[in-house]
């Protein structure tokens, strides 16, 4: 499982006068407090009464994406910036309320590929038959339904207008919780390829974004694998990206403008660059050891010189002194030697990068 943390909304559907929607999401933040600090859950309740969404009122069908009216742009970003959801509902002649409907239908891509649950309430069938409902136009969207619900039938668990504590809801809501975290993060690699800042990568079903501090358990995998062979060829332990911790990734990582190459939640390759004077300095360059002799190293490098910054004169990077093989495909690309190099192990090597 991944280490990364998720954002989960917790959408309270019904906004009438005495509503108990809101009371059952308060509940249900805190019966899940103490799991959702075991499984790194942000916990955000939004009350969809709070948005001030009109009945649908944009003009261009949602999955263009061109989003007119400021209420829509306020909740896409709320949705977008989401890992999955938990709809709090109650039902409505057999169906689900239509605030709900109507905040589905604004949205097309911030829903695709994230998991949501359901709690609902009720009278006869504890509100079960407006999932049924929600769950048909969910998975329209591209949302993933999960199986675990919770179903609070009225005359056995509120009093006084407050849900009263209950192990069996407890554990039924835990269960919701656990079932959205494992299928969230299974999903993490098509909700990236969905979002802005992601461009096609080399291979079939690859794609590049930015690493992040998030990102150092896999770029902390990937450097220890890539940079086994550099010891070898160099006849030395002394390579720092052996022997860095998670915790040091993450540190450089929140400096570094870092490259990752992906595909399905592997990290397949990475390089990171930052400028120092009129220096575009490249570094950890890697492609994971199965995948190498396919031109990956090359596209990455080509990658991060394209983005460097005006005024840059030159792209400067380094690498062991006896790695023939590296060597060779930086001077295939232009780079030459540095007049110190391998004076401490090392291969100093510049390219130009204005003509």
């Amino acid at each position: 499982m991944s280490t990364t943390s998720l954002r989960v909304l917790v959408l309270v559907c019904s906004n009438r006068p005495g509503a108990l929607g809101p009371a059952v999401g308060e509940w249900l933040v805190g019966a899940l407090a103490p799991r959702t600090v075991e499984l790194g859950v942000e916990l955000v309740p939004v009350a969809l009464g709070d948005l001030g969404l009109p009945f649908l009122d944009e003009e261009e069908h949602p999955a263009a994406g061109a989003y007119r009216n400021e209420h829509t742009r306020r909740w896409s970003a709320i949705a977008d910036a989401a890992d999955g959801f938990v709809v709090v509902t109650p039902e409505y002649n057999h169906g689900m309320p239509a605030t709900l409907k109507n905040a589905l239908d604004y949205l097309y891509r911030e829903w695709a590929w994230k998991p949501i649950g359901f709690v609902s309430y009720g009278n006869t069938s504890a509100g079960t038959r407006a999932v049924h409902h929600a769950k048909q136009v969910a998975t329209t969207l591209r949302l993933v339904p999960l199986g675990s619900t919770v179903a609070i039938r009225l005359s056995d668990a509120v009093e006084n207008g407050r849900v009263r504590p209950a192990p069996a809801l407890v554990g039924a809501a835990h269960r919701v919780m656990d079932e959205l975290v494992r299928v969230a993060h299974a999903l993490r690699p098509l909700r990236e390829r969905e979002q802005s800042g992601t461009v096609p990568g080399p291979l079939s079903g690859s794609y590049v974004r930015r690493l992040t501090p998030d990102d150092a358990p896999e770029v902390t995998v990937l450097q220890r694998c890539c940079w086994v062979d550099e010891a070898l060829a160099n006849d030395t332990l002394a390579v720092r990206a052996l022997h860095e911790s998670p915790q040091q990734v993450r540190g450089w990582l929140a400096t570094w403008h870092a490259t990752g190459l992906w595909r399905d939640g592997r990290l397949l390759g990475m390089a990171r660059v930052r400028r120092s004077g009129t220096d575009w300095h490249v570094g950890r360059l890697c492609v994971a050891p199965d995948l190498r002799g396919q031109g990956l190293g090359r596209w990455l490098l080509r990658t991060v010189e394209s983005a460097a910054e005006p005024g840059c004169l030159r792209a400067v990077l380094s690498t062991g002194a006896r790695s023939t093989r590296n060597i060779a495909l930086y001077e295939s690309e232009g780079y030459g030697a540095a007049p110190h190099s391998s004076a401490d192990g090392t291969a100093c090597l510049i390219k130009n990068l204005v003509l």
